[in-house]
């Protein structure tokens, strides 16, 4: 999309807050580093005191107000705080969704927000397109201290940009790139999407993925997944060269939807596994 290629000189901002005020549920307005309002939102969590806050990045045609975002966020609030925000083009956040390209900085604005509440450890968990942006931020934002992520999953994450392969896929790419199938995506789907192509065309996932080390990297993935097979995921594990965790789900189809609670705990206790491991270290 042509949108300019997500860099690292300008800066986001967001509301400053004492770590009193992380005692309370809220809702903030974010500003990207281009310029986008981004709504999000803070849960606290079992311990408001504590340390780690988990950055949920939903998928595509998703926002923090949906039933299934929200239920992953229920879910691992029961472990750790929780900042859930809506990409641009979703919800009611401002700007049109460029699928996966400039998204990078809406989730740098929202890790950047987790640290301005005095959280020292920020895990990001990303779902399909979500998967994808987590990976590239990862990659991209490793000398930003305000924004980096300490750790980083991605669940049923493509490895590679314009796939194909499947039905779903196909049409996916139709709601994005023919005007008929944008309609769809702004009244159908309450998405809005950029009109252009990517220019340039943004680091790929599997291209992200050797950039993160030693960030620790989860890798989660369904055996039923109908979006993107198991060579994705086995390909982004390679990528790390033993540097990820990978878990392919049996029975497991795609994203937020079929991510169960038990799945999602699983992830909360890998991300708090990884801040025992930081402390230690």
């Amino acid at each position: 999309m042509n949108s300019g290629p997500a860099g690292q000189e300008a800066r986001s901002s967001v509301p400053p807050l004492t770590r009193g005020q992380r005692s309370v549920q809220r809702r903030a307005t974010l500003r990207t580093q281009d310029g986008v309002a981004i709504e999000a939102a803070h849960d606290p969590g079992p311990d408001p005191a504590g340390e780690l806050a988990i950055v949920v990045a939903h998928g595509f045609s998703g926002d923090l107000a949906r039933p299934h975002v929200r239920r992953i966020a229920g879910v691992l609030a029961q472990r750790a705080a929780v900042i859930t925000f809506s990409f641009r083009g979703h919800g009611g956040s401002g700007g049109h969704s460029t699928v996966g390209d400039r998204e990078v900085l809406d989730l740098a604005a929202a890790v950047e927000w987790a640290r301005s509440l005095g959280y020292a450890h920020v895990v990001t968990v990303g779902f399909s397109m979500g998967g994808s942006v987590v990976l590239r931020h990862a990659a991209l934002h490793r000398g930003r201290t305000e924004a980096r992520t300490d750790a980083v999953a991605a669940v049923s994450a493509p490895a590679r940009w314009f796939y194909r392969g499947t039905a779903p896929m196909r049409r996916l790419h139709w709601v994005v790139t023919r005007p008929a199938g944008r309609a769809v995506g702004r009244y159908g789907l309450r998405t809005r999407i950029h009109p252009h192509e990517w220019d340039p065309v943004p680091l790929s996932p599997v291209e992200s993925v050797p950039l993160i080390a030693p960030t620790p990297l989860l890798v989660v993935h369904g055996d039923r997944d109908p979006y993107f097979p198991l060579d994705h995921p086995r390909m982004l594990a390679a990528a790390a060269g033993g540097g990820a965790e990978l878990w392919l789900e049996e029975g497991m189809g795609h994203a937020e939807h079929a991510a169960s609670d038990a799945l999602v705990g699983r992830i909360a206790s890998w991300a708090t596994a990884s801040w025992t491991s930081a402390t230690a270290d």
